[in-house]
């Protein structure tokens, strides 16, 4: 178990969209990227001023969104 912090980086559009997002697969927009963090560490986001955010997740949890993103793909 690694409990390494890893920073994932979110950049908004003046839409309120997702522009940008770190550690993002390649399958995936930014928003669906965005959403699935979201719904899966609310309590890991922090708003940063100027359209920007981060998700502050360990390694072993940035993993486990990857496995679960791929198998929400995969069954759609």
């Amino acid at each position: 178990m690694s409990s390494d912090i890893v920073m994932l980086h979110v950049r908004f559009a003046p839409d309120g969209s997702v522009a940008e997002i770190s550690e993002r697969p390649a399958p995936n927009s930014a928003q669906a990227w965005f959403d699935w963090v979201s719904l899966s560490a609310p309590d890991a986001y922090q708003g940063l001023s100027g359209g920007r955010g981060v998700f502050r997740i360990t390694r072993d949890k940035l993993e486990e969104l990857r496995a679960g993103i791929a198998a929400n793909n995969a069954a759609a």
